[in-house]
């Protein structure tokens, strides 16, 4: 059992010791939150390949000690893809997503050229630098270049996702991908727990990325071996697609939680299906019980795999509007319900958490999604590219159906809890479908429990997946579980921990900070 992290002038909770250990580095050097946060996230895209990389997407919310400012560092799909190019390559729901059955017959392609979208985490990392940093910008890539080209050893849990990916990758047949194999498998295999491994290829776009604050990568040297494998192997990212990318400085939105306020992103991000949960609970009597929790998420997702998509293809409705939330409150009964599913879908994701003396406090994800995302890789460079077109709809009426130039549905969301205008401090669950569920979770133990953020993030979590269905791990309480199944629901009892997400927090102190990092993983939450 870990204990908590009491921290009197900084902390960086991430889901890998040495990232963590990159983040407190500028802490001590006199770097902001944000130079934390930056260099653990250019640090995990290293070190934990499997969740996160190069060629993913990021997002976050950062308190400057006044306010809180929320970037969307996510990419949109090439100007050529259009619904009609993902609908012939459509694959069975669970084919597509590795899990869960959806609503629709089926599913975009996860693997290859058609789901890639731009990266959006190269710019995230200098938009973020740009605003908030302190300290140079090309310090922050120190440890994750000494790291991709001295090699690092393998944690534990990602050894285990990368010999799942290696798998995975032993049926893909799509040229795009074959580089996969001799970029991150030693002889054809993963890595093992404490192997060392290196990744120079890595390292050399990292150089390129520090020394021009991300430009090479969207228009120099990166970006042409981008284009130029896009072109080898069929596919529809050009120079134009990358050069006109740019991130987006948006408003959070919030909902309120007895007493609390929780902040999410707003779309294209599933953020809001946590919110109008924790919405849907504060207006019911006294303190929710498990059931309640469920049935409020179900009715979350419900809404948000019907509207959430990319804001400037079409405005989407105020789902936290209160008149709408009582609607939508009279439907959480005595018994477990079954509305529709949506979309659940899985990830491969990292979040982190800063804080530093002067109390800026970050809430970053990053990833690339699914495993090793889309599986092409980038020859001579050593990353991958993401797969988050996945995340499109095939059907031509949905406000997310795919199209040129557009933000797919999002999963990874960072969140961040206030008080009377005041931060409390900044929290997140990585992990696909799970993500609205982990934060309605951790905010649940946190106010209603009064629980520290390790204590919140050791306790037991249920996993709705669709229907009546409930996944829960061995530890949860057996009473709860003999009254879920009394109403209805359907309970199973998982093998694997990687469902339930992996998540840190930081909380701030009259005295400083306390921080927690999830067991489920190999993090850490280190003090400066």
């Amino acid at each position: 059992m870990r204990t908590p992290v009491y921290a009197p002038n900084g902390v960086v909770a991430t889901s890998q010791p040495l990232a963590a250990q990159a983040g407190v580095a500028m802490l001590r050097e006199g770097g902001t939150a944000v130079d934390a946060a930056v260099a653990a996230a250019i640090t995990l895209a290293v070190v934990q390949p499997g969740s996160n990389d190069l060629g993913g997407d990021l997002f976050a919310l950062v308190w400057d000690g006044r306010q809180l400012h929320g970037l969307n560092a996510s990419g949109r799909s090439p100007a050529a893809l259009t619904q009609e190019l993902m609908a012939a390559s459509a694959l069975p729901p669970t084919a597509a997503l590795g899990g869960a059955q959806a609503a629709t017959a089926t599913a975009p392609p996860a693997r290859g050229w058609l789901p890639v979208t731009v990266p959006g985490a190269p710019a995230g990392w200098a938009d973020l630098h740009a605003r908030f940093g302190r300290l140079p910008f090309e310090r922050l890539f120190d440890d994750a270049i000494r790291y991709a080209e001295g090699g690092f050893p393998v944690s534990p849990a990602t050894a285990r996702h990368w010999a799942a990916a290696v798998r995975v990758h032993a049926g893909l047949s799509d040229e795009a991908c074959a580089h996969w194999a001799r970029t991150f498998t030693l002889d054809g295999r993963a890595p093992t727990a404490g192997e060392r491994f290196a990744n120079p290829g890595a390292g050399r776009a990292l150089r390129l990325i520090s020394g021009s604050h991300a430009r090479d990568f969207y228009n120099g040297e990166v970006a042409a071996a981008m284009v130029r494998h896009a072109w080898n192997t069929a596919g529809l990212l050009t120079g134009d697609d990358l050069a006109g990318h740019e991130s987006t400085w948006v408003e959070p939105m919030s909902a309120s939680y007895h007493g609390y306020e929780v902040h999410e992103l707003p779309p294209n991000g599933q953020g809001v299906a946590a919110l109008q949960a924790l919405a849907l609970l504060d207006g019911l009597p006294g303190v929710p019980d498990t059931h309640q929790q469920i049935e409020a998420m179900k009715l979350g997702f419900a809404d948000a795999h019907a509207y959430v998509a990319d804001p400037l293809f079409g405005t989407p409705p105020d789902l936290l509007d209160p008149s709408y939330l009582d609607s939508r409150r009279t439907l959480i009964g005595e018994r477990a319900a079954d509305p529709p599913p949506g979309d659940p879908m899985r990830g491969g994701t990292v979040y982190l958490a800063t804080a530093d003396a002067s109390g800026m406090m970050v809430s970053l994800i990053q990833s690339s999604y699914m495993g090793f995302g889309s599986f092409v890789t980038i020859p001579e460079y050593g990353f991958g590219l993401q797969n988050r077109g996945a995340g499109f709809s095939l059907d031509p009426a949905h406000p997310n159906v795919a199209a040129g130039r557009k933000r797919p549905f999002h999963t990874i969301i960072p969140g961040f809890l206030s008080r009377d205008g005041a931060p409390v401090g900044p929290f997140g669950v990585m992990g696909g479908h799970m993500q609205p569920q982990g934060h309605l979770q951790l905010v649940t133990a946190t106010v209603d429990g009064g629980l520290d953020p390790q204590a919140a993030l050791a306790q037991p979590r249920w996993y709705w997946t669709s229907g009546l269905d409930v996944v829960v791990e061995p530890s949860f309480d057996r009473a709860i579980l003999a009254d879920l199944s009394a109403r209805g629901h359907r309970i199973s009892v998982a093998t694997e921990v990687s469902t339930f997400g992996m998540g840190q927090a930081i909380w701030r102190t009259p005295h400083g900070y306390v921080a927690g990092s999830e067991p489920r993983a190999d993090g850490q939450a280190a003090p400066c």
